[in-house]
């Protein structure tokens, strides 16, 4: 049995998931005339107290398309230099947009409100013009850390005092919504725009989805036709995320009190540079100076375990929805009593 903890994008369709996609009633999205598209679209925009949706392929489609739509060339956004839109989405703030990029150095990822007010340029034809903060929520390379409601809310406050756009990449948005015990509305209504993931911790093949104004999305929806996004009969990928909101958001916990135990278990270990924790699923761990990440991987690889190395002697296992006790049991064991 090989266990996979490189990422939550590894799990498969639960056979209720199969099911659900099955039967789904298709139509011509690009025409705007498939049923199982327009209700998710009307289910997300709901949930997050937005107007209108827009469903994509990927995570980094609905970010970059949310980018382009809210900003002009020669624009520039605000973001935290570990975010998934600058760090992980191959430059596509500068190849879309033909935006600059103000990088922030956060704490795990976050960034605080000084730190956009202390980044917005002066009207002044030397520098590119201030529109976008974007901030990613849980944070991927942050370890899975993640935003407090009310610091969402101090980041809101500030780019709209500045009149600038905010964009919240969700991804791993529900993580955090369990965690902080959030209503999707109470986060959603902050932002301008907001970009949710379906195929990480909810479990689906693929897909996520744009929240924001009816006319942000109409633009946004143009926009997704020229990046090649505009598919067709796609509602059985569409009927996969509509049963993932349903059945797959409480049970996040699950993997959160896992990834926790494996936590738990490394720092019982002699192998760690300092203590670890995980915030949600994401865990992220800096191995001494005498191991080397990439002969752990290797190692624990033996033991059919797989898992990242990230750069620094780090290590990166993310749990999910196809990671169960039994797995988890066999991981702290290998853990435990590994060789090096």
């Amino acid at each position: 049995m090989t266990i996979d903890l490189r990422s939550d994008t590894v799990t498969k369709p639960t056979p209720s998931m199969l099911n659900a996609m099955m039967s789904a009633k298709v139509g011509d999205d690009v025409f705007s005339e498939d049923p199982s598209i327009n209700e998710l679209e009307t289910i997300a925009a709901g949930m997050f107290g937005k107007e209108a949706g827009l469903f994509c392929p990927t995570g980094t489609m609905t970010n970059q398309v949310a980018i382009k739509t809210h900003t002009q060339p020669m624009d520039e956004v605000i973001v935290e230099k570990s975010n998934h839109v600058y760090f992980y989405e191959s430059g596509g703030i500068a190849y879309h947009s033909l935006s600059s990029v103000r990088l922030i150095n956060g704490d795990r990822g976050r960034i605080k409100p000084s730190d956009i007010e202390e980044n917005i340029n002066p009207n002044n034809i030397h520098h590119p013009h201030t529109k976008l903060v974007v901030i990613e929520n849980t944070s991927n390379r942050g370890g899975g850390s993640y935003y407090q409601l009310d610091e969402m809310k101090a980041l809101s406050e500030m780019a709209h005092k500045h009149n600038l756009m905010i964009h919240l990449d969700g991804a791993r948005i529900f993580n955090c919504l369990v965690e902080i015990n959030a209503s999707p509305n109470e986060v959603g209504v902050l932002f301008d725009s907001v970009s949710v993931c379906f195929s990480k911790g909810l479990g689906c093949p693929v897909g996520s989805v744009l929240l924001g104004s009816k006319d942000f999305i109409a633009e946004a929806r143009r926009n997704r036709k020229a990046f090649g996004g505009g598919m067709r009969q796609a509602g059985f990928l569409a009927a996969a995320a509509i049963y993932a909101l349903q059945n797959h958001v409480t049970r996040l916990k699950e993997d959160h009190s896992r990834a926790k135990a494996i936590a738990k278990t490394l720092n019982e270990t002699s192998l760690l540079e300092n203590p670890v924790s995980a915030d949600t699923n994401i865990l992220i761990f800096k191995l001494k100076k005498e191991f080397s990440a990439e002969k752990m991987v290797d190692k624990l690889k033996e033991k059919n375990i797989l898992c990242f190395a990230i750069g620094g002697n780090a290590i990166r296992m993310v749990t999910h929805l196809d990671f169960n006790d039994e797995m988890l049991n066999q991981v702290c064991e290998v853990l435990k009593n590994i060789s090096y």
